[in-house]
């Protein structure tokens, strides 16, 4: 629905990431990922959220219930943080690898001083 039915050229192309319902059933918090920038959320938000009782009469009609809750739209940033979550952990371990392979290319350096200096006291 959100691609195809929705003629509103504010929505960017977006998908439903997660439903989460309250404890009652009156209302749900729709999470959405937006395939765009901040501008692109921002936009889409806007226009799912002028046309959120098309979308809620829609899923009443298809799904044949006489409540739909309310619905607020919210945009998910988890595979965003995830991606940077990624990044930033990509980038320890470079500098984990780099700093290891200094330290052993120093106990390499050292060890090989240190037995010249052993054979010249003996």
């Amino acid at each position: 629905m959100l691609e195809g039915e929705l003629s509103d050229p504010r929505i960017a192309p977006c998908y439903v990431t997660e439903v989460v319902l309250a404890p009652g059933g009156k209302s749900c918090r729709v999470f959405i990922a937006v395939n765009g920038g901040e501008e692109d959320e921002q936009s889409t938000l806007e226009g799912l959220m002028a046309a959120r009782a098309f979308i809620r009469t829609e899923i009443r009609y298809r799904m044949g219930v006489r409540h739909v809750p309310e619905m607020t739209f919210a945009i998910d940033r988890s595979e965003k943080m995830g991606a940077r979550m990624d990044e930033l952990l990509g980038r320890m371990k470079k500098r984990k690898d780099k700093l290891e392979k200094k330290v052993s290319e120093k106990e390499k350096a050292a060890s090989a001083t240190a037995p010249s200096a052993k054979a010249e006291t003996k």
